[in-house]
């Protein structure tokens, strides 16, 4: 797998998040593709952009109202995205 940058992480965050809401299982299935450090800090950075918002003690949930659409997918995002 080629190394993601920053922006590619958070785009991968967002879009997973939008296809597993649950924070525990988004977490499991993350962690084959990234490392925790990497997830908090991202989930951690989306956050504090309002690009996701927390619903409760367990929900995330993108920001639609906030920035609108999602970023769109690249391709070697899409291949990840697909496989978790």
């Amino acid at each position: 797998m080629a190394e993601l940058s920053n922006d590619d992480k958070l785009v991968l965050l967002q879009h997973a998040i939008s296809k597993y809401e649950d924070e525990n299982t988004l977490l499991e299935k993350l962690k084959a593709v990234l490392p925790q450090k990497d997830i908090d800090r991202g989930i951690a950075t989306l956050i504090a952009t309002q690009r996701v918002r927390r619903i409760g003690p367990d929900v995330l949930q993108n920001n639609v109202s906030h920035i609108g659409e999602l970023p769109e997918i690249l391709p070697h995002i899409k291949q990840i995205i697909d496989n978790i």
